[in-house]
């Protein structure tokens, strides 16, 4: 999101509303990308990700303060984005979440069960 805040800020003079555009397919790939056992982590990630994004994109000037409050005004002024997103990235997740249980507990009942009796060798 760094990188995408940096080339948002070259090519469309810091759009906060491409920044947001771009958000969405980011925390879907996220969601997608992310490894079984931290599916969990991904829609806490996601918003420290567009916050981290945002910091090419914040207001003000060199110094400090006014870079953070610029960096808070655009975290406020954008918070539709971070919640779509937030949310795209928790409901994907949650399908995975589901799906991986489902396939574990049939794992889990064929090995219990055995082979299907119609299927047993005579």
């Amino acid at each position: 999101m760094l990188a995408l805040g940096g080339v948002d800020e070259l090519l469309f003079s810091g759009s906060l509303t491409v920044y947001g555009v771009l958000f969405l397919p980011v925390c879907l790939l996220v969601a997608l990308w992310v490894r079984p056992g931290d599916l969990l982590s991904a829609p806490v990630v996601v918003p420290i990700a567009f916050a981290v994004g945002l910091l090419p994109l914040a207001g003000g000037a060199d110094r400090l303060g006014a870079r953070l409050m610029g960096l808070a005004t655009a975290l406020a002024a954008q918070a539709g984005w971070l919640y779509a997103g937030t949310l795209l990235t928790a409901a994907t997740v949650l399908v995975r979440g589901v799906r991986r249980a489902t396939a574990r507990r049939r794992t889990a009942a064929h090995a219990t069960r055995g082979p299907h009796p119609s299927r047993r060798a005579s």
